[in-house]
């Protein structure tokens, strides 16, 4: 004779109770999984953007942004992914590499301020003006000097027309196109001279950590050692009239007035370089 079952006797459940068990064990699955995102995303802040919040504007600018704080160098299509919050590999939906992004860059920072130029104005302080907007470019955006001061710069349009104001500038003074090109080139390298020297001064204190004061501060010592063997008459009455350090902004007020003024003397003649024969366009 069988024995009787031992222990707590079985129970069957039929099969809407089985599905019922299943639902709420895959609802109790669902709000596990929701409750660890929700967390994670408390925990991490808002989401990214999503690739679809993603322009060319907002990519030129946030690579802008960086150029603008830590220079040039630090720009690159991952560090621009990074900060945006989207892949890498998106970015090329908008720009083909970094050269074209460069360009972009360079004409957008070119279109910050459209102020228009004085027209009531004269050739001369017309050219003022159109040389001060560029050396304000270069104070708000050093590592544009990089890419524009070469025989090969980009070409966007807010590139160009800053060469158009400046030979704007000169028209109707019976000037030719190839003069005023010159004159335009003559105007942008004085600009891009004396803004090497501002922008060699940001990048070395970016560097070092030290302003150029302080440099001159370190330096007087040995400067004035130096000075004292006698060897050195005009610097050491530089020196004694004055021994702070040089604006660079007077500097460049300086130079340019100077080239200005030669352009006087060259513009009050009509002079062109066609009328003379040991000047000729460079072909």
């Amino acid at each position: 004779m069988d024995a009787p079952p031992r222990g707590r006797r079985p129970r069957y459940c039929s099969r809407s109770c089985q599905a019922r068990a299943y639902r709420a064990r895959a609802a109790a699955r669902n709000d596990s999984r929701h409750t660890h995102a929700a967390a994670e995303a408390a925990q991490d802040g808002p989401p990214p953007p999503q690739p679809e919040s993603i322009n060319v504007q907002r990519l030129v600018r946030t690579a802008i942004e960086i150029a603008d704080g830590e220079g040039l160098d630090a720009v690159s299509m991952r560090r621009i992914a990074t900060q945006l919050g989207v892949a890498t590999m998106s970015l090329y939906r908008y720009v083909s590499g970094k050269d074209a992004l460069i360009e972009l860059m360079v004409d957008a920072v070119h279109g910050e301020h459209d102020d228009a130029m004085p027209a009531d104005a004269g050739w001369r302080a017309r050219l003022e003006w159109a040389a001060r907007r560029e050396w304000r470019l270069y104070s708000r955006h050093p590592w544009v000097l990089q890419i524009v001061a070469t025989p090969q710069p980009p070409v966007g349009p807010n590139v160009l027309a800053d060469v158009e104001r400046l030979m704007r500038a000169l028209d109707g003074l019976g000037l030719d196109p190839v003069t005023m090109h010159w004159v335009a080139i003559a105007i942008g390298a004085q600009v891009q001279g004396a803004a090497l020297l501002l922008v060699n001064e940001v990048e070395a204190q970016r560097r070092t950590g030290r302003t150029t004061e302080q440099w001159r501060s370190d330096k007087t010592p040995a400067i004035r050692e130096i000075l004292d063997s006698g060897q050195f008459p005009m610097l050491t009455r530089l020196f004694e009239e004055r021994d702070d350090v040089a604006d660079i902004n007077d500097w460049f007020e300086f130079s340019l007035g100077r080239l200005l003024d030669g352009l006087a003397v060259f513009v009050d003649g009509r002079t062109s370089l066609s009328d003379c024969p040991e000047v000729r366009p460079v072909t």
